[in-house]
């Protein structure tokens, strides 16, 4: 999970901007193809899907951020479908504190 999970251009109010939803799987593409510069055949081995279903995960999360970067709208980063692999830590969705569990 991210540990910031939304943005927003300064000089805007959070009631009058317009919001742009990014998924956890669109953000882990973006985090393992971009910011971790993987191939995207080992990016789409790492998230359990096709490289095809990689690239358009990438594609739509490129487009959305490009859209909330030049538009000057909010970007909040949740949903969409995953699974979390570390059993060993959890994240409060409210406090965001880490958890480590025994």
């Amino acid at each position: 999970m991210p540990e910031f999970y939304s943005y927003k251009p300064v000089g805007i109010s959070m009631s009058d901007a317009e919001i742009i939803n990014l998924t956890i799987d669109e953000f882990e593409a973006i985090r393992l193809a971009d910011y971790e510069d993987l191939y995207q055949e080992e990016a789409a081995e790492r998230m359990g899907v096709s490289r095809q279903t990689l690239g358009r995960i990438v594609d739509s999360a490129h487009k959305k951020i490009a859209d909330a970067m030049i538009n000057g709208k909010v970007m909040v980063i949740e949903g969409g479908s995953f699974e979390i692999h570390d059993k060993k830590v959890h994240k409060c969705q409210k406090c965001r504190k880490r958890i480590k569990k025994i």
